[in-house]
């Protein structure tokens, strides 16, 4: 399929998601149910498929090290825009989230080999695993925390959380027991179980798309979509140029920290009454921005 092909398809699902649940033909859980047989078996069977054919070199520290990197970065663009702008705190915390976090897992998975190769794959899952997901884990965690005015998370709530993670664990596993070339038979399984990601994450992310927004939080949304889908990705694409990465794993960095905002935290920020409204706008326009955004930093990488 082509990368046209490919985003038509992605702009259908949105569509038809949204269409179901405007229509009110699938039930308010139905997003949820997806987004649950993504993350328990479809994610798991793509690392499974791509994370064993990973060599390991400094190459693959890099990767590891981009996500915090620009964790740092988007964090003191924030927080200075945050003081310029004097944005209400709960908007601050939102950004602070969702600027540095994107949509790597779910969107992640199902768009990198499209708009790159299948070999960016494993990078890309190095960059979700071991950078979006423990950042969520631990600096998300401890942002909704200090700006809700709750107890911040202990290492052992974070170590608990990492090792319930379906895709961490079948990361291990990838990692330490699974054969760089397994049976045919069982490549093939993969496979089907790993193309059924798109189809899913496309009707739950229509389903669960929103596009109103309070006048008054216009700039933050404005500050947050700039950040995360044009400042960010640059300041990967820099970071992939310092640290001499090869095109593939320079592809998946610059491509996974170009998706829109992660829905996760916009649900833990909406869990936590931290602007709500902001963090779905953020959610919802993202991702259909990011239809016209992606293609261009696919074709700055050389595609």
């Amino acid at each position: 399929m082509s990368v046209f092909a490919s985003f038509a398809f992605v702009l259908l699902l949105l569509a038809l998601g949204r269409t179901l649940s405007w229509r009110r033909l699938v039930p308010d859980s139905a997003p949820d149910a997806l987004n649950i047989v993504v993350l328990y078996i479809c994610m798991p069977a793509s690392i499974l498929l791509q994370v064993p054919k990973l060599q390991f070199s400094s190459t693959t520290l890099s990767v590891v090290l981009v996500p915090w990197l620009l964790l740092g970065f988007s964090t003191l663009l924030v927080l200075g825009a945050a003081r310029l702008w004097r944005l209400q705190r709960a908007d601050t915390a939102v950004l602070l989230l969702e600027v540095p976090l994107g949509n790597t897992s779910f969107l992640g998975y199902a768009l990198v080999p499209v708009l790159a190769s299948h070999a960016a794959m494993p990078f890309a899952v190095l960059y979700d695993q071991f950078g979006s997901f423990l950042i969520l884990s631990t600096f998300g965690l401890s942002v909704i925390a200090v700006y809700s005015g709750g107890a911040r998370p202990s290492p052992a709530v974070v170590l608990g959380r990492v090792m319930r993670f379906p895709p961490f664990l079948a990361l291990v596993f990838a990692l330490t027991l699974m054969p760089a070339q397994p049976p045919e038979e069982i490549v093939k399984v993969l496979q089907q179980l790993a193309n059924a990601m798109l189809p899913m994450v496309g009707l739950a992310l229509g389903m669960q798309l929103r596009l109103r927004l309070p006048r008054a939080q216009l700039l933050p949304l404005g500050l947050g979509l700039c950040g995360k889908l044009l400042v960010v990705p640059a300041l990967a694409w820099a970071l992939s140029l310092l640290l001499g990465l090869h095109p593939d794993a320079r592809a998946a960095v610059v491509l996974e920290s170009a998706m829109p905002p992660m829905i996760t935290a916009a649900a833990l920020a909406a869990m936590a009454r931290l602007s709500p409204e902001l963090g779905s706008a953020l959610v919802g326009y993202g991702v259909v921005l990011s239809m016209l955004t992606l293609p261009l930093w696919r074709w700055w990488l050389g595609y």
